[in-house]
């Protein structure tokens, strides 16, 4: 069945939105959402569930359901996913500070189904320093989003490898394809166990 109408559909998306400050000085829990209400319109029978640091629970509509929490608070995401049963779409569009999605994918990948969908948006931060954690000079920096991604792309062939040892990782064994895009990462969630096109002797 598309995803598209399914009703069990995992859909979480990691940042609400909405982060200008009212006149007070303290940021606006009425303000954003516009994402989540986008994607509950295209997703005609899905639930929608979000997360955000800030408290957005004013903007919870007809089938969107927002959770407060931190990205990278294990317990707290474990718990979200029991509640929605199950992931086949994750969107990283939240705090966009490199180490914080990094351990984001490395704890909701393994959780999201065979098929599923991880996206990262605004990966531009992989090249802004400060307290983005970015870093311009070294474009292979794994402790960047564009470098740790890029270096997973190898894993896609790891049949291949001429490495005895080498033992396939998890991302290895379940990263089907990896699509980069302007400040966009697409993975695809399956079973890379391809055998090698070499011919044996």
């Amino acid at each position: 069945q598309p995803l598209r109408t399914r009703e069990d559909l995992g859909f979480l998306e990691i940042g609400v939105g909405g982060y200008e400050n009212d006149e007070t000085g303290y940021a606006n829990p009425s303000l954003g959402g516009e994402s989540l209400r986008f994607w509950r319109d295209y997703f005609p029978t899905a639930t929608i569930f979000g997360i955000d640091i800030q408290d957005k629970s004013r903007l919870q509509e007809d089938r969107i359901v927002i959770f407060r929490g931190s990205q990278v608070d294990e317990n707290f995401l474990r718990n979200v996913v029991k509640r929605i049963g199950a992931l086949d779409i994750v969107i990283d569009d939240g705090s966009h500070i490199n180490s914080h999605v990094i351990k984001t994918f490395k704890f909701l990948f393994p959780l999201l189904n065979y098929g599923g969908i991880y996206v990262i948006e605004d990966t531009q931060t992989s090249y802004w320093a400060g307290d983005y954690e970015g870093d311009s000079e070294n474009f292979d920096n794994k402790e960047t989003i564009m470098g740790f991604f890029k270096s997973l792309v190898d894993g896609l062939n790891h049949a291949e490898f001429e490495k005895r040892e080498y033992c396939p990782t998890y991302l290895d064994r379940h990263i089907v394809s990896i699509q980069f895009y302007h400040n966009l990462i697409f993975v695809v969630k399956g079973t890379n166990d391809c055998p090698s096109n070499r011919k044996r002797e």
